[in-house]
């Protein structure tokens, strides 16, 4: 596992109503601090990656269909650098993926149906200036093929 990345498995409880999930509390071992909530949705078969963030980390969920997360670590002097983690989240495997600043991330909706992905990061987005390094998802040095594993 990468130098700082911690993972934490979601809890569904169902009912007759629906179902309820949390997905991070404030008394969890690895919450750091709050920054802002946002939604956002990957179509199936789009490639959303890469970047990383100088200050901020991420804690993500996907809470319909299905991603497959990538990381890498590129900090130089890290114990882990150089180093790749690959993750599915999703309805399938419900669990909060939290990316520390500096580990380049992203992911492909891998569900016939639109991902949608929740993020609690530790800093509100700053519109003026964003905390926020972004590489071509294909044409970079980061050793991850973002196609299909058919077979």
């Amino acid at each position: 596992m990468i130098d700082g990345v911690k993972i934490k498995k979601l809890k569904v409880i169902p009912d007759e109503r629906g179902r309820l999930m949390e997905i991070l509390r404030r008394d969890d071992d690895l919450f750091q601090k709050f920054g802002q909530v946002y939604m956002t949705t990957t179509y199936p078969g789009v490639v959303k990656a890469w970047h990383k963030h100088a200050k901020q980390a991420d804690n993500i969920a996907c809470v319909a269909g299905m991603i497959r997360m990538a990381l890498y670590d590129g900090r130089p002097g890290s114990p882990t650098h150089k180093q790749v983690n690959e993750f599915y989240l999703g309805v399938h495997n419900p669990v909060l993926v939290q990316v520390p600043a500096g580990i380049y991330h992203g992911w492909t909706c891998v569900s016939q149906e639109e991902a949608v992905i929740v993020n609690i990061p530790t800093e509100a987005y700053d519109y003026g200036t964003p905390d926020e390094q972004r590489l071509d998802p294909h044409d970079n040095d980061i050793p991850y093929i973002w196609r299909r594993k058919d077979g």
